[in-house]
């Protein structure tokens, strides 16, 4: 992925939220850090993945990546936040954790970053992310294209009021 032109895109993105909204001089992180938890609480209900109780299959793929970038806007944004270099360079993880432990793993690290607004727990959380996405079955070249597609409906929304 090209995490430049995201981190851009997103940028970008920001800056007419909030100009129209007027927070330009308000501090975000908190809600950003609330928005992001929320969406990944979304795209779990989607998978299904802990819901042990119900035979229902998950969502449809395309509406699984559609939650999934939307956590990846609320990442990127925070990241602005804290000035990170846009050039950070992320690693691609591996693991053997199942969908349900990686969403732990997830949470756990949206926490960590909470508590210490840092680049090494930025660059964790963003990391994990990054990995839940590999093991929802998500290349990085469908994530990024589906951010820019997301990211085009995120200013039409704005446009119109949303």
């Amino acid at each position: 992925m090209n995490f430049t032109v995201l981190f851009n895109m997103q940028q970008e993105l920001d800056a007419k939220i909030q100009a129209q909204h007027n927070l330009e001089n308000e501090n975000l992180v908190d809600r950003k850090i609330l928005a992001l938890l929320v969406e990944i609480g979304e795209l779990a209900n989607e998978t299904r993945c802990f819901k042990f109780w119900s035979l229902k299959s998950p969502a449809h793929t395309d509406i699984i990546l559609e939650e999934y970038v939307d956590g990846i806007h609320f990442i990127l944004s925070l990241g602005l936040e804290l000035n990170i270099d846009i050039s950070m360079h992320f690693e691609d993880r591996e693991s053997s954790a199942t969908l349900t432990e990686q969403f732990l793993i997830v949470y756990e690290n949206v926490s960590a970053f909470k508590h210490n607004l840092s680049m090494s727990t930025y660059k964790n959380m963003f990391e994990e992310y990054l990995l839940l996405g590999k093991l929802l079955g998500f290349t990085s070249i469908q994530m990024e294209k589906a951010y820019i597609l997301k990211n085009e409906v995120n200013h039409k929304r704005q446009q119109q009021g949303y």
